[in-house]
This record gives C-alpha cells, sequence and structure tokens, in this order.
C-alpha cells in the first residue's frame, strides 16, 4: 500500500516538471517569434494588378500584368502579404492616360505608396514604373428583355395593369461579331399558377452559350404586375354602318349589340357605353353575303376579352 502511494507521488511530480518544461518551451518559442516579427525586413514580391472602373466601350487584351513591388516593413506586417495575394488597384478613372492602342499607367513611388500603402510600410522601389494595357474596342448595344412566363390566375383573378420588367433592356458589350448577333434576350421560362396577388418575380435571362466573352449589364429582371379581383359586364352599344355607297339607302337589324367584357372591380364604374365602338363595314361584304359582321372598333384599355354576342347584322336595301 505504501509503496502505491510513493509510486503516485514520483509520478506526479515527474509529469509537473514535463508540464513546466513544455510551458517554458511553448513561452520562449512565443517570444523568439514576437521578436522576429518585430524586426524590418526587406523583400521584394509581384503584386497583381486590380483594373477598376475600365470604360465599357474597351477590353484590356493583356490581362497578366504584375508589379514587382520592394517593401520594407516589420514581420507583422509581411504575413498580410505572404497569406493573402496582394494587389495593386488601378482605377482607370484617373490613375490612367489613353494612348493610341494603350492605356498608361506611370505613377511615382510617392503617389503609390501615399494612396494603398499605410505608414509603417516603406515603399522602396518598383518595376516596371511605366505599365502599358493594350485595349480593343468593344461593341455596346442596348438590348430589349422579352417575358417568357406561363401565368394562370386564380379564377376571378387577372392583371389589371400591363406586365412589365425592370429592368426592361439589358446593356451587351462585346467583340462585335458576337454582339451583333444579339437583338433581344429572353427570360428563362417560368410558369407560375394559381396567382391571385401582385407580381414581383425575379426571372434570369437566358444568356447565349459564349457568356464569358460577353459583359451584361444585368443578368436578371424583375416580373412586376398589379392583380385583381375581376368581373364581367355586359353593355348594349349602338352599331353604325360605314363604307355603303351614298347612293344606297340601308336599313339593318339590331341596331344595338350587346358587348360583354372582363373588368377589375376597382374599374367596374368607370366603363361605360362611350367607351367601346361597334361597326360594319359594307366595304367587306360579299357578293353572295346576305348580313354585315359587326367588329369592335374602339374598346377601353382596361377593359379584357372584350366581344360582341351577337356575329351578324341583317340588312335590307330600301328602293
Amino acid at each position: 500500500m505504501l509503496d502505491q502511494i510513493k509510486s503516485k507521488i514520483l509520478s506526479s511530480i515527474k509529469n509537473k516538471r514535463i508540464n513546466v518544461f513544455l510551458v517554458f518551451l511553448l513561452s520562449s518559442f512565443v517570444i523568439l517569434i514576437i521578436s522576429k516579427l518585430s524586426k524590418s525586413y526587406t523583400d521584394t514580391i509581384p503584386f497583381k494588378i486590380e483594373k477598376v472602373n475600365i470604360p465599357q466601350e474597351y477590353v484590356i487584351l493583356d490581362d497578366s500584368v504584375t508589379m514587382d513591388i520592394t517593401l520594407k516593413t516589420h514581420g507583422f506586417r509581411w504575413m498580410k502579404y505572404y497569406f493573402t495575394e496582394p494587389k495593386v488597384v488601378v482605377n482607370f478613372t484617373n490613375d490612367v492616360r489613353k494612348e493610341p492602342e494603350v492605356f498608361v499607367y506611370n505613377k511615382t513611388k510617392s503617389y503609390l505608396k501615399n494612396t494603398q500603402f499605410d505608414k509603417e510600410v516603406e515603399l522602396l522601389s518598383i518595376a516596371p514604373e511605366r505599365i502599358a494595357f493594350r485595349y480593343g474596342v468593344n461593341l455596346v448595344k442596348k438590348v430589349p428583355v422579352k417575358i417568357k412566363a406561363d401565368i394562370n390566375y386564380s379564377l376571378g383573378y387577372n392583371a389589371s395593369t400591363e406586365l412589365t420588367l425592370e429592368p426592361d433592356s439589358v446593356v451587351v458589350v462585346g467583340a462585335d461579331i458576337l454582339v451583333n448577333k444579339i437583338n433581344f434576350l429572353e427570360t428563362e421560362a417560368k410558369k407560375m399558377n394559381n396567382v391571385r396577388s401582385n407580381l414581383n418575380e425575379r426571372l434570369s435571362l437566358k444568356l447565349p452559350k459564349n457568356v464569358s466573352d460577353l459583359d451584361f449589364s444585368v443578368k436578371e429582371v424583375v416580373l412586376k404586375g398589379t392583380v385583381e379581383k375581376f368581373t364581367e359586364g355586359t353593355l348594349k352599344i349602338p352599331v353604325r354602318v360605314i363604307n355603303a355607297p351614298k347612293d344606297m339607302a340601308i336599313n339593318y337589324f339590331p341596331k344595338e349589340v350587346n358587348v360583354s367584357y372582363y373588368v377589375s372591380l376597382s374599374d367596374f364604374e368607370r366603363i361605360s357605353e362611350k367607351d367601346f365602338e361597334v361597326i360594319c363595314d359594307f366595304k367587306k361584304l360579299n357578293t353572295d353575303q346576305s348580313f354585315l359582321i359587326p367588329e369592335l372598333k374602339k374598346v377601353p384599355k382596361i377593359a379584357k376579352h372584350s366581344k360582341i354576342n351577337q356575329q351578324r347584322i341583317e340588312f335590307i336595301i330600301k328602293k
């Protein structure tokens, strides 16, 4: 029993010594790292060029340009450049000048230091000091967007306004041989059933296969429309005969026809007889035809599916 207790005590002392040694070793390592990182170092590293605000009508042909920059700073700062890809931002709005076939960037060290590096970084040299970006001319074209959607409304509901897209057109930028083939863009096919509330649906655009060679101002649009409860209305509308010979007297009947239409409940009271016009064109009469066919010449925009319930107007020629 005493031997077991003695063995446990000795084992505990040994473990404590090991733990103390490990803590000491780890502390020494951390102090050494901090000491190293606190010192200043000089090195040259490649910086990727990030191009921003390139004018739409131009395309940069050489996209692999880098800038070798020699910096002096302490180790903590160097970790930022070693563990992430360093970049120099070139703003084509104010950092370059346009020359025939190239945009030229030749800003000084001090400009680069003041705009893209902090106070703790000393910028020693940059190479090359002048960078030429070769460019080609893009074609910029604005094309309309067409809706490709199958919308089925709930019974008694319909769109009370024209369906719209936001935006209704897209700016396409790219080589003229590609852009000239595009006259419009369609939305991806969308089916909507039992619609009874206002439409506010995001639709992706169906883009051409060579999309990587083209730039589009947007790649999706929003389909909007007001959906309301609808009802059917019917009005008696006078019939007018046109293009009858001046020397011919015509009597026809009925003098009025029923016109049915579909309208939203909110607009029902706005529709009256004067919003419709029904005519019979005598010039369209066939020689062997004994009746006239009524046509709707005028209908209100807020009415849908307007139709004349009678399909023939009988007439006689007075002698």
